[in-house]
């Protein structure tokens, strides 16, 4: 049952953050922003007179949205608009209806609106993307043909704009055959093949959007919002198909920029760092002073262990104002760690302020100030530290337990848990780490306890059963149990690559070792860790496989000279 290293957390978030290249679905707002069209006429304005009961009314109107009540102006104004056929009023409609989140009223007001002032734009807009928010697609479809209907630019950018809208149809099918229509009389234009290829994704014919792209291609070669979607689709089915489009897209067209951090970042996503380094250093060399680039290259940097020239681009995303100052001072801090700059980190995790990376910077400099021999003020910086909330007094508990375990203070650290868990006696991080510190000091029966009492709280926290049968099947004891255990472990996250090392070794225990080697293996694939390796070795070697289990650990060794688990059951079987 091995555990994660702290030190890479905040650093595997960040390369994570760093791989999201698919963009959250669009979605179509209850008024949409208008697309680029040309200025609308001013509206023919009925010459009616002003009466003392349309005067109220739009006194009722006014008043009630100051008031909050935009539902009682939406009704006073629609009202007032109807009779007046003023198209002022039925825009302020529209906007009470919007307000007060009245879909049907509001797409009644737009069209209204719309009919009283047909020339203009934004009241096309409106009544388009108010119908479609009702749902009534059929009823928008004149609007729509209305927004197509410039020239040039502003019908291409109306087919853009008609696709946001259209994000949020339910009935993908509904929507394509609408697209269809629509770009059917514009066989010649890339945008309208685009809108259709969208939609045609969006309803399941991922035959038909791609022929749609390749069409979009041929009528506006290297169009970098057609190749983004073209590569975001191919990811859904093969990430190397989606890279080798890319690739090959990049070489036809290299200031492609947009496509190229696609690029960048799907590399990332499949830890292929060093050729996403270099992508993204081809990025910094069109936008010397791009913060977001350099602080990608720092990140990728310290990942491949260059530490001198992640410090170079940290510092220059801080300079050219990275909008996360603070989290680049943290991850300067272990740069300069790293780099045996003692004093270096200390200024650059003294300068991280209260905030996201506030707790994580005390928790390193206190962890730099132990490994120098300094363990007392350590200590004392961790509980001078200033929480802000629970969560984080709570991770303040959890450094400085930690410290005393590496430190093999215990007792100690058993000590500091239990002292934290008086004042939050329910928190779950907590209560696991206190059982933890039980088992280390063979308390069996508090950490039954702790863990127990955190399965009440959580019950689809699979580490705690994972670690209660475990500590099961380690000692020998209760094996049925523990493989139940486990299993539920399993069954919650089944992709865990410690959770299955756990099962392996569970089934190990209970005699059935070649259903054991089989879930090791796994576990091994899932994750290099040297104490997964050590339970196969022990596994292999019980078997007679001692070639194998020798190649297993010998490969893990490399990799983690001194694990202590490791090293342990090589010297059992020496």
């Amino acid at each position: 049952m091995p555990t994660l290293k702290l030190d890479s957390i905040v650093l595997t978030a960040s390369l994570l953050a760093l791989s999201a290249c698919a963009p959250a679905p669009l979605k179509a707002p209850l008024t949409a922003a208008p697309a680029p069209a040309a200025e609308a006429k001013k509206p023919a304005l009925p010459n009616q007179e002003l009466t003392s009961q349309s005067l109220y009314q739009y006194l009722v109107g006014e008043v009630a949205l100051q008031r909050n009540q935009p539902e009682l102006a939406a009704d006073a104004l629609l009202d007032l608009a109807k009779n007046s056929r003023d198209p002022r009023l039925a825009k302020r409609a529209t906007e009470a209806a919007v307000q007060g989140r009245q879909a049907i009223q509001a797409a009644n007001a737009a069209e209204l609106w719309q009919s009283l002032e047909p020339d203009s734009p934004q009241a096309t807009q409106a009544a388009a993307a108010l119908l479609l928010n009702s749902g009534r697609l059929s009823e928008s479809r004149p609007y729509l043909e209305k927004i197509l209907a410039g020239e040039g630019e502003s019908r291409a950018n109306g087919f853009l704009h008609i696709n946001q809208m259209l994000a949020r149809q339910r009935d993908r099918d509904a929507v394509l055959e609408l697209v269809r229509e629509l770009a059917k009389p514009y066989p010649e234009l890339a945008e309208a093949h685009f809108a259709v290829a969208q939609a045609a994704w969006n309803a399941g014919k991922h035959d038909e959007a791609f022929a749609e792209l390749r069409r979009v291609d041929t009528l506006k070669p290297g169009w970098e919002p057609a190749a983004l979607f073209r590569g975001l689709a191919l990811q859904q089915t093969s990430v190397p198909d989606a890279l080798g489009f890319y690739r090959d897209f990049l070489q036809d067209h290299p200031k492609a920029r947009e496509v190229r951090l696609a690029y960048a970042r799907l590399l990332v996503g499949e830890k292929q760092y060093h050729q996403a380094r270099a992508e993204f250093q081809r990025v910094m060399d069109d936008a010397p002073n791009n913060p977001d680039i350099a602080f990608a290259i720092g990140l990728l940097a310290m990942q491949e262990g260059d530490f001198e020239a992640a410090d170079t681009y940290l510092q220059k995303a801080l300079g050219n104002g990275y909008k996360d100052s603070d989290v680049v001072r943290l991850y300067l801090g272990q740069v300069a760690e790293e780099r045996k700059r003692w004093d270096e980190a200390t200024k650059w995790y003294d300068s991280v302020e209260q905030g996201e990376y506030y707790i994580n910077a005390q928790t390193r400099h206190a962890s730099l100030l132990a490994k120098q021999g300094k363990l007392d003020e350590a200590r004392q910086r961790l509980q001078q530290a200033q929480a802000q909330n629970n969560q984080q007094r709570a991770a303040l508990i959890q450094a400085e337990a930690q410290l005393l375990r590496e430190a093999r203070m215990y007792q100690d650290a058993f000590d500091v848990l239990g002292k934290g868990m008086e004042k939050l006696p329910n928190n779950p991080e907590l209560l696991y780490d206190h059982a933890m510190a039980a088992e280390k000091l063979d308390k069996l029966d508090v950490m039954e306890k702790d863990l127990r009492h955190l399965i009440q709280l959580k019950p689809d926290n699979a580490h705690a059963y994972n670690a209660l049968g475990y500590t099961f099947a380690e000692r020998g004891i209760r094996l049925p149990e523990a493989r139940d255990l486990v299993e539920k472990a399993a069954a919650l996250a089944p992709e865990d690559a410690f959770i299955m090392d756990s099962l392996g070794w569970v089934y190990f225990r209970l005699g059935q070792p070649a259903k054991a080697l089989e879930i090791l293996r796994h576990a091994l694939e899932l994750s290099r860790d040297p104490e997964i390796a050590a339970h196969l070795g022990e596994v292999l070697w019980s078997q007679g496989q001692h070639d194998e289990a020798r190649s297993v650990w010998q490969s893990a060794l490399k990799q983690s000279p001194e694990n202590e688990a490791l090293r342990n059951v090589m010297q059992k079987f020496k």
